[in-house]
């Protein structure tokens, strides 16, 4: 709080000179009415700044606003509207193990080796979507090996009315494997040299079949040739050497 001090330049500051010559003498009741009156601005200053805090500490707007309220809408954020449940039907889950090996379009060398690789895993790999054109959805599935997950048959089962399926494609080709592309099946097939390894074929066969009325028509093929010095030492950086 400011108090009336001498030689201040703000305005609720007041300067008290002593009296000089020709002036009221001390006790004069001019000398008592000139302070006074000189305080009155300090006074309203100190006024004016308590009705100041009193609207800031009372939560008003006051002057803690800056300017008019604005005249811009409020953004605001419309919650999107929940996603409905699902509608497909769910995809019954078939036994394809089962399905194989009680399947007697399936070579016998094929359901022989079709066993468990771990426990009860078996090297079997399915896959469901249309292919037939038909209301259910089909079922391809790939018969592996369980060492190194090559190829041994691929079969295509069509889902009857009653529920039950039936064989409309089998390939017995070593190193096959069939996968649905859109409508229609694509198999692939390694393609092996004498001299070649499993891991590293000299090539492989694409074959496109779409479904027509009752059977697999080919209407695709292309064939890839490998790079046969990938995976051989041929073509391989020579062995650093020490350095003196």
């Amino acid at each position: 709080m400011r108090g009336l001090t001498d030689g201040g330049d703000d305005g609720d500051t007041v300067a008290v000179r002593a009296p000089g010559p020709g002036t009221n003498p001390p006790g004069a009741p001019g000398a008592l009415r000139a302070p006074l009156l000189a305080a009155r601005p300090a006074v309203a200053g100190l006024l004016a700044l308590g009705l100041l805090c009193g609207a800031c500490s009372a939560g008003g707007t006051g002057t803690r606003d800056e300017g008019p309220a604005g005249t811009r809408p409020v953004a605001q954020v419309t919650p999107s509207a929940a996603l409905p449940g699902g509608t497909a039907t769910p995809v019954p889950r078939v036994n394809a193990v089962q399905l194989v090996k009680g399947d007697p379009k399936v070579g016998l060398r094929v359901r022989n080796e079709l066993k468990p690789c771990t426990g009860d895993e078996y090297p079997v790999d399915t896959s469901y979507g249309t292919l037939t054109g038909g209301t259910a959805p089909d079922l391809v599935v790939n018969v592996l090996t369980c060492g190194d997950s090559v190829g041994l048959g691929t079969y295509v089962y069509q889902r009857d009315e009653n529920g039950s399926y039936g064989n409309v494609f089998a390939a017995e080709i070593p190193a096959v494997y069939g996968t649905i592309d859109r409508g229609d099946l694509v198999v692939t097939t390694q393609v092996y040299g004498a001299k070649d390894t499993v891991a590293f074929p000299s090539g492989e066969d694409v074959i496109t079949y779409r479904w027509a009325t009752d059977r697999f028509d080919e209407t695709d093929r292309v064939h890839n040739d490998f790079n046969r010095a990938v995976g051989t030492r041929e073509g391989a950086l020579p062995e650093p050497t020490a350095q003196n």
